[in-house]
């Protein structure tokens, strides 16, 4: 048997129907009327299930949001790197559900372990197994997403492609994923730091129409202990304060807004990234824009970048000091030709209005602030510790496609 939505009937997905009353069976869910009927299946043809990023560090996530765990598996990083479970755990309590009242109510304690490719305190060169166990599982909170598709989630389309999803809390598509981003992100973080001085932060920059002002955050002092100051993570005190009213005010009612998280990165390796297809700015945005709820990206003068004039725009030459060649301004987000060039790379991503609302809201975005930094720690490490690659895409071939 399986599930269609009668006004496009060529949406569908295998479903039992046995256990299900008429009642259930003529649900109508924010005027998506789901029927029961049966459809001829058709061969899945899946080719690849993206879940792994990188050529040399190569992180594989694994897991879903109520099974077992969620995870990663890292392969490629260098031996004899101190690594224990401590380095992962402070950025997974940062990463954490149920931290305050405007995150998502789960309470979850994220508590890691390594199972492989550490010995003595210390890398060994192979794969890197992390898990973290899921402990707040509630199922049945979902028992009525079996039979009907949520609006603005990965339901229906996860069933266009597969034709079967993981009811309980959106499987793959959900926000716990994440969870092996940062872990992986934990470790990406210490190679760079001992190989280049590398540091990635990220901050919240605007939370609905509270936008936080061009040149209120100084990016070469900012520090990760301004942006920890308070549970929206803003560095500016007063902004900060908007930032959280506004969430309060939409989740007293039940709804919920979005927002734009800032990333930097302070001392990163000139020569990252290559002509063509494979620019940095090109592979931060496939990493970014992977996130959960991400709608827009955007690195140096972004989109008001088209206000200006050429003259306006251009970032002189000159040299510092210590005789290196530097820019006078930063329009170009520390990237040129898609390749950095040794200032701060800055960039932005857009995330929508969290879609799960009602007498439960939850709001998460303002957390990835961690992972957009995880994003590009995992591409800069592997290019820092193993040099230029190119990349290989395989395409998927869908069972719904015409």
């Amino acid at each position: 048997m399986a599930s269609s939505i009668t006004s496009k009937p060529f949406l569908g997905a295998t479903k039992p129907n046995s256990s299900l009353s008429p009642d259930l069976q003529r649900l109508s869910f924010s005027s998506l009327r789901i029927s029961i009927k049966p459809r001829t299946h058709k061969k899945l043809q899946i080719q690849a299930a993206g879940s792994t990023f990188g050529n040399y560090f190569r992180v594989t996530t694994f897991g879903e949001s109520h099974g077992g765990g969620v995870g990663c598996i890292v392969d490629g990083c260098p031996p004899r790197i101190p690594l224990s479970e401590a380095d992962l755990q402070g950025d997974l309590d940062r990463r954490r559900p149920g931290q305050s009242r405007i995150t998502t109510p789960r309470k979850e304690t994220d508590t890691c372990r390594i199972y492989s490719g550490v010995s003595e305190g210390v890398t060994t060169g192979t794969p890197i197994h992390v898990l973290v166990p899921n402990t707040d599982q509630r199922g049945h909170d979902y028992k009525e997403m079996s039979i009907a598709y949520r609006p603005s989630h990965a339901d229906a389309t996860y069933d266009m492609k597969y034709g079967v999803r993981a009811v309980q809390g959106g499987g793959r598509s959900s926000a716990r994923e994440t969870i092996g981003r940062v872990a992986s992100g934990a470790i990406a973080k210490k190679i760079l730091k001992l190989f280049s001085g590398t540091e990635v932060l990220a901050y919240v920059s605007q939370v609905h129409q509270v936008v936080l002002p061009d040149g209120s955050v100084d990016h070469d002092t900012v520090t990760l202990d301004q942006i920890e100051s308070n549970i929206v993570r803003c560095p500016n005190p007063d902004y900060a304060e908007k930032m959280i009213a506004a969430i309060d005010a939409v989740r007293t009612r039940g709804n919920s807004i979005g927002g734009v998280v800032t990333c930097i990165v302070r001392n990163a390796p000139r020569g990252l990234g290559s002509p063509v297809f494979d620019k940095l700015e090109a592979e931060l945005a496939k990493a970014v824009m992977s996130l959960p709820a991400t709608k827009g990206f955007e690195f140096g003068s972004g989109f008001a970048g088209t206000f200006l004039t050429g003259s306006e725009h251009n970032d002189e030459f000159y040299t510092d000091e210590h005789g290196r060649i530097r820019t006078r301004t930063n329009r170009s987000g520390g990237i040129q030709g898609g390749i950095s060039n040794g200032e701060i790379i800055n960039m932005r991503v857009a995330f929508k209005p969290t879609a799960t609302i009602g007498d439960s809201f939850h709001s998460f975005w303002f957390l990835v602030q961690l992972k957009i930094g995880v994003a590009f720690v995992i591409f800069s490490a592997e290019e820092t510790a193993h040099g230029d690659s190119r990349k290989t895409r395989d395409r998927t071939t869908s069972p719904w496609s015409s």
